[in-house]
Protein backbone atom coordinates (compact mmCIF):
# COMPACT_ATOMS: atom_id res chain seq x y z
CA UNK A 1 0.00 0.00 0.00
CA UNK A 2 1.51 3.81 -0.98
CA UNK A 3 2.23 5.82 1.56
CA UNK A 4 0.07 9.15 1.97
CA UNK A 5 1.53 12.06 0.41
CA UNK A 6 2.36 14.66 2.63
CA UNK A 7 0.96 18.68 2.43
CA UNK A 8 2.50 21.64 2.19
CA UNK A 9 1.14 25.27 3.95
CA UNK A 10 2.19 28.18 2.73
CA UNK A 11 1.24 31.74 4.45
CA UNK A 12 0.99 34.36 1.55
CA UNK A 13 0.90 38.47 1.58
CA UNK A 14 0.24 40.61 4.48
CA UNK A 15 -0.51 39.07 7.47
CA UNK A 16 -3.40 38.96 9.66
CA UNK A 17 -4.43 38.87 13.30
CA UNK A 18 -6.55 35.37 12.50
CA UNK A 19 -4.63 34.11 9.66
CA UNK A 20 -2.49 31.52 11.94
CA UNK A 21 -6.31 30.28 12.67
CA UNK A 22 -6.28 29.33 9.56
CA UNK A 23 -3.11 27.08 9.81
CA UNK A 24 -4.32 25.87 13.29
CA UNK A 25 -7.44 24.35 11.04
CA UNK A 26 -5.18 22.58 8.42
CA UNK A 27 -2.87 21.44 10.56
CA UNK A 28 -5.25 20.05 13.33
CA UNK A 29 -7.70 18.83 11.00
CA UNK A 30 -4.64 17.04 8.83
CA UNK A 31 -3.52 15.30 11.69
CA UNK A 32 -7.19 13.67 12.03
CA UNK A 33 -6.39 12.23 8.88
CA UNK A 34 -3.04 10.23 8.90
CA UNK A 35 -3.98 7.25 6.38
CA UNK A 36 -4.74 10.11 3.93
CA UNK A 37 -2.12 12.65 4.52
CA UNK A 38 1.28 12.22 6.04
CA UNK A 39 3.17 14.81 7.31
CA UNK A 40 2.48 18.63 6.90
CA UNK A 41 5.02 20.58 6.20
CA UNK A 42 5.05 24.70 6.19
CA UNK A 43 6.83 27.18 3.60
CA UNK A 44 9.48 29.25 5.50
CA UNK A 45 8.36 32.49 4.53
CA UNK A 46 5.66 31.55 2.55
CA UNK A 47 6.21 30.65 -0.95
CA UNK A 48 9.58 30.91 -0.65
CA UNK A 49 10.23 27.94 1.54
CA UNK A 50 9.20 25.74 -1.43
CA UNK A 51 11.02 27.41 -3.96
CA UNK A 52 14.24 27.34 -1.83
CA UNK A 53 13.71 24.05 -0.20
CA UNK A 54 12.96 25.49 3.02
CA UNK A 55 10.38 23.62 4.89
CA UNK A 56 9.20 23.40 8.18
CA UNK A 57 7.89 20.02 9.53
CA UNK A 58 4.78 20.99 11.82
CA UNK A 59 5.23 17.55 12.62
CA UNK A 60 7.98 18.87 15.39
CA UNK A 61 5.29 20.79 17.07
CA UNK A 62 3.28 19.77 20.14
CA UNK A 63 -0.96 19.51 19.99
CA UNK A 64 -0.74 22.74 22.73
CA UNK A 65 1.32 24.69 20.52
CA UNK A 66 -0.37 24.01 17.10
CA UNK A 67 -3.76 24.63 19.27
CA UNK A 68 -2.18 28.21 20.63
CA UNK A 69 -2.05 29.58 16.98
CA UNK A 70 -5.47 30.24 17.08
CA UNK A 71 -4.85 33.31 19.10
CA UNK A 72 -1.58 34.31 18.08
CA UNK A 73 -1.14 36.70 15.16
CA UNK A 74 0.96 37.80 12.00
CA UNK A 75 2.37 34.79 10.86
CA UNK A 76 3.46 32.02 12.44
CA UNK A 77 5.79 30.31 9.51
CA UNK A 78 6.72 33.97 7.88
CA UNK A 79 4.62 34.70 4.93
CA UNK A 80 6.29 36.43 1.74
CA UNK A 81 5.25 39.65 -0.62
CA UNK A 82 6.56 37.21 -3.91
CA UNK A 83 4.29 37.07 -6.92
CA UNK A 84 4.84 34.04 -9.42
CA UNK A 85 4.91 34.86 -12.82
CA UNK A 86 2.06 33.47 -15.46
CA UNK A 87 3.77 29.88 -16.84
CA UNK A 88 4.53 31.59 -20.04
CA UNK A 89 6.45 34.60 -18.25
CA UNK A 90 8.47 32.44 -15.93
CA UNK A 91 7.22 28.31 -15.93
CA UNK A 92 11.19 27.60 -14.26
CA UNK A 93 9.46 28.71 -11.54
CA UNK A 94 6.30 26.68 -11.33
CA UNK A 95 8.64 23.37 -12.37
CA UNK A 96 10.74 23.85 -9.27
CA UNK A 97 8.35 23.64 -7.18
CA UNK A 98 6.83 20.48 -8.62
CA UNK A 99 10.49 19.30 -8.05
CA UNK A 100 10.61 20.19 -4.38
CA UNK A 101 6.78 18.69 -4.00
CA UNK A 102 8.46 15.36 -5.65
CA UNK A 103 11.24 15.10 -3.55
CA UNK A 104 9.55 15.67 -0.46
CA UNK A 105 6.22 13.39 -1.44
CA UNK A 106 4.41 16.46 -1.07
CA UNK A 107 0.47 15.57 -2.87
CA UNK A 108 -1.34 18.53 -1.57
CA UNK A 109 -1.06 22.20 -1.58
CA UNK A 110 -2.80 24.91 0.90
CA UNK A 111 -1.81 28.48 -0.31
CA UNK A 112 -2.96 30.62 2.65
CA UNK A 113 -3.78 33.93 0.95
CA UNK A 114 -5.24 36.71 -1.20
CA UNK A 115 -6.09 36.68 -5.12
CA UNK A 116 -2.80 36.81 -6.46
CA UNK A 117 -1.96 33.64 -4.33
CA UNK A 118 -5.34 31.53 -5.40
CA UNK A 119 -4.15 32.47 -9.23
CA UNK A 120 -0.63 30.98 -7.47
CA UNK A 121 -2.07 27.80 -6.51
CA UNK A 122 -4.80 27.40 -9.38
CA UNK A 123 -1.30 27.43 -11.81
CA UNK A 124 0.17 24.83 -9.81
CA UNK A 125 -2.72 22.54 -9.62
CA UNK A 126 -2.31 22.88 -13.75
CA UNK A 127 1.33 22.52 -13.80
CA UNK A 128 1.62 19.45 -11.77
CA UNK A 129 -1.17 17.67 -14.31
CA UNK A 130 1.69 18.92 -17.23
CA UNK A 131 4.78 17.16 -15.34
CA UNK A 132 2.97 14.00 -14.49
CA UNK A 133 2.67 15.01 -10.73
CA UNK A 134 -0.42 15.66 -9.91
CA UNK A 135 -0.86 18.10 -6.75
CA UNK A 136 -4.19 18.32 -5.07
CA UNK A 137 -4.25 22.35 -4.72
CA UNK A 138 -6.68 24.33 -2.49
CA UNK A 139 -6.96 27.96 -1.70
CA UNK A 140 -7.65 29.17 1.83
CA UNK A 141 -8.96 32.80 1.39
CA UNK A 142 -7.25 35.61 4.09
CA UNK A 143 -7.51 39.24 3.70
CA UNK A 144 -7.78 42.36 5.53
CA UNK A 145 -8.85 43.79 2.50
CA UNK A 146 -12.46 42.10 2.11
CA UNK A 147 -11.86 41.99 -1.75
CA UNK A 148 -12.00 38.45 -2.66
CA UNK A 149 -15.27 37.56 -4.76
CA UNK A 150 -17.70 34.62 -4.38
CA UNK A 151 -17.08 35.04 -0.13
CA UNK A 152 -19.35 36.44 2.19
CA UNK A 153 -16.17 38.02 3.78
CA UNK A 154 -12.83 37.25 4.10
CA UNK A 155 -10.75 35.99 7.28
CA UNK A 156 -8.95 38.80 8.47
CA UNK A 157 -11.19 41.56 7.95
CA UNK A 158 -13.50 41.25 11.08
CA UNK A 159 -10.64 41.95 13.29
CA UNK A 160 -9.03 44.69 11.69
CA UNK A 161 -12.99 46.30 11.56
CA UNK A 162 -13.70 45.94 15.10
CA UNK A 163 -10.20 47.69 15.47
CA UNK A 164 -10.29 49.97 13.35
CA UNK A 165 -13.86 51.20 14.45
CA UNK A 166 -12.66 50.69 18.27
CA UNK A 167 -9.96 53.09 17.29
CA UNK A 168 -11.65 55.74 15.93
CA UNK A 169 -14.56 56.19 17.95
CA UNK A 170 -12.34 56.09 20.88
CA UNK A 171 -10.10 58.86 19.55
CA UNK A 172 -13.25 60.68 18.44
CA UNK A 173 -13.89 61.33 22.40
CA UNK A 174 -10.66 62.65 22.79
CA UNK A 175 -10.96 65.44 20.16
CA UNK A 176 -14.38 66.04 21.57
CA UNK A 177 -12.78 66.76 25.22
CA UNK A 178 -9.72 69.28 23.59
CA UNK A 179 -11.29 70.86 20.47
CA UNK A 180 -12.44 74.09 22.58
CA UNK A 181 -9.11 75.21 22.95
CA UNK A 182 -6.92 72.38 20.95
CA UNK A 183 -7.28 70.04 18.05
CA UNK A 184 -10.46 70.14 15.79
CA UNK A 185 -9.59 67.96 13.32
CA UNK A 186 -8.04 64.09 13.46
CA UNK A 187 -7.66 62.27 10.52
CA UNK A 188 -6.85 57.91 10.91
CA UNK A 189 -5.76 56.28 7.98
CA UNK A 190 -6.35 52.63 7.40
CA UNK A 191 -5.52 50.11 4.60
CA UNK A 192 -7.53 49.70 1.91
CA UNK A 193 -5.99 50.33 -1.95
CA UNK A 194 -8.19 49.74 -4.04
CA UNK A 195 -11.64 48.46 -2.02
CA UNK A 196 -12.80 50.84 0.96
CA UNK A 197 -14.14 47.82 3.20
CA UNK A 198 -12.03 48.98 6.05
CA UNK A 199 -13.16 52.35 6.24
CA UNK A 200 -16.30 51.30 5.60
CA UNK A 201 -16.03 49.61 9.01
CA UNK A 202 -14.64 52.71 10.76
CA UNK A 203 -18.16 54.19 9.95
CA UNK A 204 -19.78 51.50 12.38
CA UNK A 205 -18.41 53.86 15.26
CA UNK A 206 -20.78 56.39 14.04
CA UNK A 207 -24.39 55.22 15.86
CA UNK A 208 -25.79 58.83 16.19
CA UNK A 209 -25.74 62.40 14.92
CA UNK A 210 -22.77 64.16 15.64
CA UNK A 211 -20.57 60.92 16.62
CA UNK A 212 -17.28 60.48 15.25
CA UNK A 213 -15.98 59.13 12.47
CA UNK A 214 -18.29 62.52 10.41
CA UNK A 215 -16.86 61.19 7.00
CA UNK A 216 -15.11 58.58 5.11
CA UNK A 217 -13.01 58.80 2.20
CA UNK A 218 -13.13 55.89 0.14
CA UNK A 219 -11.09 54.60 -2.68
CA UNK A 220 -14.13 54.18 -4.73
CA UNK A 221 -14.91 57.78 -4.48
CA UNK A 222 -13.05 59.91 -6.34
CA UNK A 223 -12.25 63.21 -3.78
CA UNK A 224 -14.07 66.44 -4.54
CA UNK A 225 -11.59 68.58 -2.59
CA UNK A 226 -14.18 71.18 -2.45
CA UNK A 227 -16.95 69.65 -1.25
CA UNK A 228 -14.52 67.63 1.11
CA UNK A 229 -13.52 70.80 2.88
CA UNK A 230 -16.89 72.26 2.35
CA UNK A 231 -18.39 68.91 4.80
CA UNK A 232 -15.70 69.36 6.95
CA UNK A 233 -16.21 73.04 7.64
CA UNK A 234 -19.92 72.17 8.23
CA UNK A 235 -19.04 69.20 10.66
CA UNK A 236 -16.36 71.77 12.35
CA UNK A 237 -19.42 74.45 12.99
CA UNK A 238 -21.95 71.65 13.77
CA UNK A 239 -20.41 70.16 15.98
CA UNK A 240 -17.01 71.58 17.38
CA UNK A 241 -14.85 68.93 15.54
CA UNK A 242 -14.34 66.77 12.82
CA UNK A 243 -13.14 63.05 12.62
CA UNK A 244 -12.17 61.51 9.31
CA UNK A 245 -11.41 57.99 8.17
CA UNK A 246 -9.48 58.08 4.91
CA UNK A 247 -8.51 54.73 3.09
CA UNK A 248 -4.83 54.60 2.10
CA UNK A 249 -5.64 54.17 -1.79
CA UNK A 250 -8.14 57.70 -2.76
CA UNK A 251 -7.91 58.92 -5.49
CA UNK A 252 -8.61 62.47 -6.90
CA UNK A 253 -10.77 63.80 -9.59
CA UNK A 254 -8.66 62.46 -12.33
CA UNK A 255 -7.70 58.95 -11.16
CA UNK A 256 -4.35 59.69 -9.48
CA UNK A 257 -3.32 58.02 -6.02
CA UNK A 258 -3.04 60.98 -3.53
CA UNK A 259 -0.42 59.38 -1.94
CA UNK A 260 1.52 57.81 -4.56
CA UNK A 261 5.09 57.65 -3.99
CA UNK A 262 6.01 56.59 -7.35
CA UNK A 263 7.21 53.23 -6.49
CA UNK A 264 6.02 49.88 -6.97
CA UNK A 265 6.03 47.10 -4.39
CA UNK A 266 7.00 43.21 -4.75
CA UNK A 267 3.39 42.73 -6.72
CA UNK A 268 3.86 45.36 -9.02
CA UNK A 269 0.94 47.45 -7.10
CA UNK A 270 2.00 51.39 -6.56
CA UNK A 271 3.92 51.97 -3.24
CA UNK A 272 1.41 54.39 -1.31
CA UNK A 273 3.06 57.08 0.73
CA UNK A 274 0.55 57.89 3.73
CA UNK A 275 -2.56 59.89 2.91
CA UNK A 276 -3.31 61.06 6.05
CA UNK A 277 -0.33 63.81 6.54
CA UNK A 278 -1.61 65.08 2.95
CA UNK A 279 -5.47 65.64 3.98
CA UNK A 280 -4.79 66.83 7.22
CA UNK A 281 -2.13 69.69 5.72
CA UNK A 282 -5.46 70.44 2.88
CA UNK A 283 -7.52 70.82 6.24
CA UNK A 284 -5.11 73.36 7.37
CA UNK A 285 -3.84 74.93 4.59
CA UNK A 286 -7.33 75.78 3.66
CA UNK A 287 -9.62 76.10 6.50
CA UNK A 288 -6.82 76.73 9.31
CA UNK A 289 -7.86 73.60 11.96
CA UNK A 290 -5.55 72.76 14.49
CA UNK A 291 -5.07 68.84 13.45
CA UNK A 292 -3.93 65.65 14.50
CA UNK A 293 -3.14 62.69 12.18
CA UNK A 294 -2.64 59.03 12.59
CA UNK A 295 -1.89 55.71 9.99
CA UNK A 296 -3.08 52.55 12.06
CA UNK A 297 -0.44 50.38 9.46
CA UNK A 298 0.51 47.34 11.06
CA UNK A 299 -1.52 47.72 14.42
CA UNK A 300 -4.68 47.11 12.40
CA UNK A 301 -3.47 43.96 11.13
CA UNK A 302 -1.78 42.80 14.37
CA UNK A 303 -4.29 43.32 16.99
CA UNK A 304 -4.89 39.72 17.74
CA UNK A 305 -6.42 41.30 21.69
CA UNK A 306 -9.48 42.70 20.21
CA UNK A 307 -10.19 40.50 16.98
CA UNK A 308 -13.10 39.63 16.41
CA UNK A 309 -14.58 36.41 17.62
CA UNK A 310 -16.63 36.02 14.56
CA UNK A 311 -13.36 36.64 12.14
CA UNK A 312 -11.51 33.97 14.37
CA UNK A 313 -14.15 31.12 13.87
CA UNK A 314 -14.11 31.58 10.14
CA UNK A 315 -10.61 32.00 9.58
CA UNK A 316 -10.44 28.01 11.50
CA UNK A 317 -13.10 27.42 9.84
CA UNK A 318 -11.35 28.13 6.26
CA UNK A 319 -8.36 25.71 7.20
CA UNK A 320 -10.51 22.95 8.26
CA UNK A 321 -12.42 22.98 5.45
CA UNK A 322 -9.28 23.22 2.99
CA UNK A 323 -8.12 20.06 4.07
CA UNK A 324 -11.71 18.34 4.00
CA UNK A 325 -12.32 19.27 0.60
CA UNK A 326 -8.72 18.24 -0.45
CA UNK A 327 -9.48 14.90 1.31
CA UNK A 328 -12.58 14.47 -0.53
CA UNK A 329 -10.56 14.67 -3.91
CA UNK A 330 -11.45 18.40 -4.43
CA UNK A 331 -8.71 20.12 -6.56
CA UNK A 332 -8.19 23.69 -7.85
CA UNK A 333 -10.98 25.29 -5.51
CA UNK A 334 -11.34 27.78 -2.40
CA UNK A 335 -13.95 27.42 0.65
CA UNK A 336 -16.22 30.54 0.72
CA UNK A 337 -18.18 31.93 3.64
CA UNK A 338 -22.11 32.21 2.59
CA UNK A 339 -24.00 33.97 4.62
CA UNK A 340 -27.68 32.89 5.50
CA UNK A 341 -29.02 35.47 7.48
CA UNK A 342 -27.92 39.06 8.75
CA UNK A 343 -30.63 38.60 12.30
CA UNK A 344 -29.42 36.59 13.52
CA UNK A 345 -26.19 36.29 11.53
CA UNK A 346 -25.78 32.45 10.44
CA UNK A 347 -23.12 31.51 7.87
CA UNK A 348 -21.90 27.96 6.10
CA UNK A 349 -19.10 26.87 4.23
CA UNK A 350 -19.08 26.91 0.06
CA UNK A 351 -16.41 26.72 -2.26
CA UNK A 352 -15.60 28.29 -5.58
CA UNK A 353 -13.07 27.09 -7.83
CA UNK A 354 -9.76 28.88 -8.30
CA UNK A 355 -10.37 29.83 -11.67
CA UNK A 356 -12.95 32.16 -10.74
CA UNK A 357 -11.25 34.04 -7.75
CA UNK A 358 -7.58 34.15 -8.77
CA UNK A 359 -6.73 37.78 -9.78
CA UNK A 360 -10.26 39.15 -8.82
CA UNK A 361 -11.41 42.20 -6.35
CA UNK A 362 -14.54 42.90 -5.31
CA UNK A 363 -15.12 46.42 -4.49
CA UNK A 364 -17.53 48.24 -1.93
CA UNK A 365 -21.18 48.37 -3.92
CA UNK A 366 -22.26 52.15 -4.68
CA UNK A 367 -25.34 51.51 -2.10
CA UNK A 368 -23.60 50.88 0.59
CA UNK A 369 -22.10 54.05 0.58
CA UNK A 370 -24.39 57.56 1.04
CA UNK A 371 -25.23 59.43 -1.79
CA UNK A 372 -22.79 61.87 -1.13
CA UNK A 373 -19.84 59.61 -1.13
CA UNK A 374 -18.48 60.05 2.98
CA UNK A 375 -20.20 57.85 5.30
CA UNK A 376 -21.99 54.36 4.85
CA UNK A 377 -25.76 53.28 4.29
CA UNK A 378 -27.54 51.07 6.45
CA UNK A 379 -27.10 48.06 4.25
CA UNK A 380 -23.69 48.42 4.65
CA UNK A 381 -24.16 48.83 8.02
CA UNK A 382 -26.31 45.00 7.99
CA UNK A 383 -23.37 43.80 6.45
CA UNK A 384 -20.69 44.68 8.36
CA UNK A 385 -22.20 44.59 12.05
CA UNK A 386 -22.00 40.73 11.80
CA UNK A 387 -18.17 40.35 11.09
CA UNK A 388 -17.19 42.68 14.25
CA UNK A 389 -19.00 40.95 16.53
CA UNK A 390 -17.52 38.87 19.64
CA UNK A 391 -14.73 38.81 22.07
CA UNK A 392 -11.84 36.02 21.48
CA UNK A 393 -9.35 36.96 23.83
CA UNK A 394 -6.11 35.94 24.20
CA UNK A 395 -4.61 34.25 27.22
CA UNK A 396 -2.60 36.68 29.08
CA UNK A 397 0.51 36.55 31.29
CA UNK A 398 2.28 39.04 33.31
CA UNK A 399 -0.42 41.35 32.07
CA UNK A 400 0.50 40.94 28.23
CA UNK A 401 -0.51 38.69 25.71
CA UNK A 402 0.90 35.44 25.83
CA UNK A 403 1.56 34.22 22.39
CA UNK A 404 3.30 31.19 21.03
CA UNK A 405 6.39 30.60 19.25
CA UNK A 406 6.85 27.55 17.27
CA UNK A 407 10.13 25.72 17.19
CA UNK A 408 10.29 25.60 13.11
CA UNK A 409 12.44 22.87 12.59
CA UNK A 410 13.85 22.38 9.59
CA UNK A 411 12.90 19.44 7.02
CA UNK A 412 16.33 18.08 5.43
CA UNK A 413 16.80 19.12 2.09
CA UNK A 414 16.81 16.45 -1.01
CA UNK A 415 17.66 18.03 -3.59
CA UNK A 416 21.25 19.10 -4.66
CA UNK A 417 20.82 23.12 -6.24
CA UNK A 418 19.77 26.09 -4.92
CA UNK A 419 17.02 28.37 -6.33
CA UNK A 420 17.23 32.16 -6.06
CA UNK A 421 14.33 33.92 -6.63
Amino acid sequence: MARPKNAFYAQSGGVTAVINASACGVIETARKYPETIGKVYAGRNGILGALQEDLIDTGKESDAAIRALRHTPAGAFGSARYKLKGLDQNRAEYERLIEVFRAHNIGYFFYNGGGDSQDTCHKVSQIGDELGYPVVCVGVPKTIDNDLPYTDCCPGFGSVAKYVATSIREAGYDVASMAATSTKVFVLEVMGRHAGWITAACGLATEQAGEAPHILLFPEIPLDQKAFLARVKEVVKTHGFCVVGVSEGIRDLEGKFISDSGLRDAFGHAQLGGVAPVIANLIRSELGYKYHWAVADYLQRAARHLASKTDVRQAYAMGKAAVELAVKGHNAVMPTIERISDVPYKWKVGKVGLAEVANQERMMPRDYITADGFHITAKCRRYLSPLIEGEDYPPYRNGLPDYVRLKLSSVKKKLNKEFKP
